[in-house]
């Protein structure tokens, strides 16, 4: 298995501790072709049915051609076990969306 950067994947997230998301849902991997190719984890950013988006916590994604929300500060890494299976790639705008949303609560330059 060789997940790839901007990829949505659904993911088995449980079990999970206090406010972290749960069950199997989609998952935008977020880290690089290197990382996913050497590690036994991928960073991923669950995302959510939720139908508003309030940046940069959330931000407005497409999953399965309906409306979705990656959840920023829900990023975490996971084993490639917990991957179930390919749902398609997130569009560029999207990826880049992320990034900056990321940026913005790491308080990153």
């Amino acid at each position: 298995m060789n997940p790839r950067r901007g990829e949505i994947w659904w993911a088995a997230l449980d079990p999970t501790l206090g406010s972290e998301m749960a069950k199997t849902r989609p998952c935008l991997i977020l880290s690089t072709n290197v990382v996913n190719a050497y590690r036994r984890t991928v960073v991923v950013i669950p995302l959510s049915s939720s139908p508003s988006s309030f940046p940069p916590i959330t931000v407005s994604v497409e999953c399965v051609g309906r409306p979705a929300v990656a959840v920023i500060d829900q990023m975490r890494a996971v084993s490639k076990q917990r991957l179930r299976s390919l749902i398609g790639p997130a569009s560029a705008a999207e990826l880049e969306a992320v990034e900056a949303a990321l940026k913005h609560i790491l308080e990153l330059p």
